[in-house]
């Protein structure tokens, strides 16, 4: 018989795309008063294997990642998603958006991303959000799925995430030697 437990904490990401580097700016400082200090904040990736955005946001685009230092409950990603939709809207020119804000959840076995939109390989989490299970941690690396984003599942972005994963790492192991300090 399984028993129940709660999962360890993840370390949440933004997926900031955007055209602009001064929206960006403004976005980082907005996502800071919503989730707390950010660890790091990635370099830039371009966001060129799709026109996806094109019509609404421009070209060129491109993508970094927020990763925000406190670590949160697995259940915190629907909740992440609501706000950061709100944030998009805030941001929005003539009812386009400037940026695309995608939350994610990376652990130590998986990386998901929130989206609105329902699909086969999706689950439901509440106020209409899903959580895309992007990609799993596998023989030493994070690794794609058959559905995973082009762009997310480029070599550079997967070995960003990996680095990512070994501060996960380290800050459970700083919780751990605080908890039982205190």
């Amino acid at each position: 018989m399984s028993r129940r437990r709660v999962p360890s904490p993840a370390r949440l990401l933004v997926s900031v795309i955007y055209g602009e580097e001064g929206r960006f700016g403004e976005v980082f400082s907005r996502l800071v008063d919503l989730f707390g200090e950010a660890a790091e904040t990635s370099g830039v990736f371009p966001f060129d294997r799709t026109d996806y955005y094109e019509k609404e946001m421009g070209a060129p685009l491109h993508r970094k990642f927020v990763v925000m230092e406190r670590l949160v409950p697995r259940d915190a990603l629907a909740a992440a998603k609501v706000r950061t939709e709100e944030l998009e809207a805030e941001f929005s020119v003539d009812g386009n958006r400037t940026v695309n804000l995608d939350p994610g959840l990376l652990t130590e076995e998986n990386f998901l991303l929130a989206t609105g939109k329902n699909y086969s390989h999706r689950v439901y989490l509440r106020d209409g959000v899903f959580a895309d299970l992007t990609l799993e941690y596998r023989q030493g690396e994070y690794r794609p799925l058959p559905w995973t984003y082009p762009d997310l599942a480029s070599p550079a972005i997967r070995a960003y995430l990996g680095e990512v994963r070994e501060g996960l790492r380290e800050a459970r192991k700083l919780e751990a030697g605080e908890s039982q300090c205190g």
